[in-house]
C-alpha cells in the first residue's frame, strides 16, 4: 500500500488533482466551520467536498457514510477520516480527522479552564443557566428529528419504547440495550420478518446531487483502496498500540481505582460500544461519569454539553470536559489545573484514536459491508433503540434543568429518577419553554437558541430572578 499516488494523469474540467497541502487547507476549514452537530458537519462536507470542490460523488459520499453509520463513535468524524484516506492515503485520514477534532479540543480547554476557575462567578453561571434550557430544547429536537427516519413501524417503536424503559426505569447499561438491539435486528433478518427488512443510513444529504464520473476520483476506487490484508493487520497493530498502550500503562502504574485509570478504561470502552451518533454517546456519559464514578453533577453536564454545542468539531468533544472535571477533582498531588488538562487530553485521546483505527482497517472491505441486509438490519435496530436512549436524555436533562431535586426510588430492580415537584424552578421552566418554541415554532438554528438562551439568562441574574 506504499508508493506515490498515481493521479498525475486524472483531471475534471482542467483541475488538477489536489496535492497535500492543498487538502490541508480544505480539511482546516472543514475544521473550523464544522458547528451544528453531526447533521450540520455532514451537510458541511457534502457542500465543501462534493458540490464545490468536486473531490467525489454523491453515491460515493452516501456509501462512505453508510458505512460510517456502522461505526461505533462519531460518524462526521470518521467521514473525514475515511474521505481523506481515499483522497491521499493514511496521511491524507489523519490529517483530515485530526484538523476536524483540533479546533473544539482546544475551545472546549480553554473553557473547561474558564469553568473550572470562574463557573461560580454570578454572571459566568447565569450564562450556563442560559445554556442548560438551549440544550433541553436541542436534544428534544434530536428525539423528533432521528424518531421521524428511524421508527418507520411498529417493530422500531417497540425496540424504542423498550430501550427507553430499560434505562430510564431499570438503569440497565447502554451497551446492554444496544448490543440486545442489535441482535433483534439481526434475527429479524434471518428470519425474514418484513420489520427488519428496510436499511438503515442516510437518504439525500446536500442540496445538488454531483455524479461520480464529474468529479475528480471518478467512478473507480484508486489503487490504494483495495484489500490488502497484510496492510490491514500491520495498521491495525499500530493504531491499537497507540489507543491501548497508554491505557495498560495507567493500570500498571497507578491501579484501577486511579482517577487516570479510570478515564483512560471507560472511554476506551465507550468507543467501543457507542453506536447511534452524540446524544446516545451523552446518555451513557451521563449515566456512568455522573452517577457511578461521581466525576461531576448532572448540572455541569449539561454546561459540558452548551460548549460543545457551541464549539465547532465533533459533539462528542463534550468528554473532554467530562475528563477534565475528573481529573480536577481528583489531581493525586498534581495541580488540579494541570491534571484536568491532562485528564481532557487523556479522554480526546481514546475518544478518538479508536475511530482511526476502524477506517483503516475497515474502509477497504467496506464494498463486501454495503449490500448486507442483516448488517443493515442491525443497524436499523440500533438506531431504533437509540431514540429510547436520547429520550431518557432529554428526560434526564429536563429533569435536573427545571427541579432544584430529584429523588430515586429504587427496589425490585427499579433505578427510577422523580422530581420533587416543591422544588420547580419557575425561571428554568420558562426559559425551557421559550427554548422549545424558538426551535419547534420559529425553527432557529442551535447556535441562535444557545446565544439567546444565554443571553436571557445573564438578564435574569441581573433581575434577580435567576
Amino acid at each position: 500500500m506504499a508508493g506515490p499516488l498515481r493521479h498525475e494523469g486524472r483531471r475534471m474540467q482542467d483541475r488538477d488533482y489536489p496535492t497535500l497541502s492543498e487538502a490541508i487547507r480544505i480539511w482546516a476549514r472543514i475544521g473550523l466551520l464544522s458547528f451544528g452537530g453531526p447533521a450540520g458537519q455532514i451537510a458541511l462536507m457534502h457542500r465543501i467536498l462534493v458540490e464545490e470542490q468536486r473531490w467525489l460523488g454523491e453515491k460515493r459520499f452516501l456509501h462512505a457514510l453508510n458505512f460510517c453509520m456502522l461505526l461505533p463513535g462519531p460518524e462526521a468524524m470518521q467521514l473525514a477520516v475515511y474521505i481523506g484516506w481515499l483522497m491521499h492515503r493514511t496521511l491524507g485520514g489523519l490529517i483530515a480527522g485530526v484538523l476536524f477534532v483540533l479546533p473544539g479540543m482546544v475551545a472546549i480547554m480553554g473553557l473547561s479552564w474558564i469553568y473550572a476557575l470562574y463557573g461560580d462567578v454570578g454572571p459566568i453561571e447565569a450564562l450556563f443557566f442560559g445554556l442548560k434550557a438551549a440544550v433541553l430544547a436541542i436534544v428534544v429536537q434530536a428525539v423528533i428529528r432521528i424518531g421521524s427516519r428511524a421508527l418507520k413501524n411498529t417493530a422500531m417503536m417497540g425496540i424504542a419504547a423498550a430501550s427507553f424503559v430499560a434505562i430510564f426505569v431499570f438503569g440497565v447499561p447502554f451497551p446492554l440495550i444496544i448490543l440486545a438491539a442489535g441482535l433483534i435486528g439481526f434475527i429479524g433478518a434471518r428470519q425474514g420478518l418484513p420489520a427488519f427488512q428496510g436499511g438503515g443510513g442516510h437518504g439525500k444529504v446536500g442540496q445538488a446531487e454531483v455524479d461520480d464520473a464529474d468529479t475528480l476520483l471518478g467512478e473507480e476506487s484508486p489503487e490504494h483502496t483495495q484489500v490488502n490484508r497484510g496492510w490491514a493487520f500491520r495498521i491495525s497493530a499500530v493504531f491499537l498500540i497507540f489507543w491501548l498502550a497508554p491505557v495498560a500503562l495507567l493500570f500498571a502504574l497507578f491501579g484501577p481505582a486511579n482517577v487516570f485509570a479510570q478515564i483512560a478504561g471507560f472511554f476506551s470502552v465507550m468507543a467501543v460500544v457507542t453506536f447511534g451518533g452524540a446524544y446516545a454517546v451523552l446518555a451513557y456519559v451521563a449515566q456512568e461519569a455522573v452517577q457511578n464514578f461521581g466525576w461531576l453533577a448532572p448540572g455541569e453536564m449539561l454546561d459540558g454539553l452548551g460548549m460543545a454545542e457551541t464549539t465547532p468539531g465533533p459533539l462528542i468533544m463534550v468528554t473532554q470536559f467530562v475528563g477534565f472535571m475528573g481529573a480536577f477533582r481528583d489531581a493525586n498531588g498534581l495541580s488540579p489545573l494541570v491534571a484536568g488538562t491532562l485528564g481532557g487530553l487523556l479522554t480526546t485521546w481514546v475518544t478518538f484514536m479508536p475511530c482511526f483505527l476502524w477506517i483503516f482497517l475497515g474502509a477497504p472491505f467496506i464494498e463486501r459491508l454495503r449490500d448486507n441486509q442483516v448488517l443493515s438490519a442491525a443497524l436499523t435496530a440500533i438506531t431504533a433503540a437509540v431514540v429510547g436512549v436520547i429520550l431518557n436524555l432529554a428526560v434526564w436533562f429536563g429533569l435536573h434543568v427545571i427541579f432544584a431535586e430529584v429523588r430515586t426510588i429504587g427496589g425490585f430492580g427499579l433505578d427510577l429518577d422523580v422530581p420533587v415537584f416543591t422544588s420547580i424552578n419557575p425561571a428554568a421552566a420558562a426559559l425551557a419553554l421559550a427554548a422549545i418554541v424558538a426551535v419547534f415554532r420559529f425553527k432557529l438554528g442551535p447556535v441562535k437558541v444557545l446565544a439567546g438562551c444565554a443571553i436571557a439568562g445573564l438578564a435574569l441574574h441581573v433581575a434577580g430572578l435567576a
